[in-house]
């Protein structure tokens, strides 16, 4: 999937994940290819992106809050 996470005008990540574990209002979740479309609210707390399977080429990202929106395997972060 593709995955590109802004946070006002910067662009803080951009590139294709394997898997993206998000933390929502209700505790975190987990995102995979082709995932139903949703418009989710996150919370303060960590985005994991995982560029393959075996999670070795893992990225963390500190959010305050956001938006999470995934729609034609693609997942935006707003923050």
């Amino acid at each position: 999937m593709r995955v590109l996470i802004l946070s006002g005008r910067e662009v803080r990540y951009k590139g294709e994940a394997y898997q993206a574990v998000l933390p929502g209002l209700d505790g975190e979740f987990s995102v995979l290819d082709f995932h139903q479309p949703f418009l989710y609210r996150l919370r303060k707390g960590i985005v994991k992106i995982k560029a393959t399977e075996k999670g070795r080429e893992s990225k963390v990202f500190p959010l305050k809050d956001g938006l999470a929106g995934f729609k034609g395997n693609s997942l935006l972060i707003l923050s």
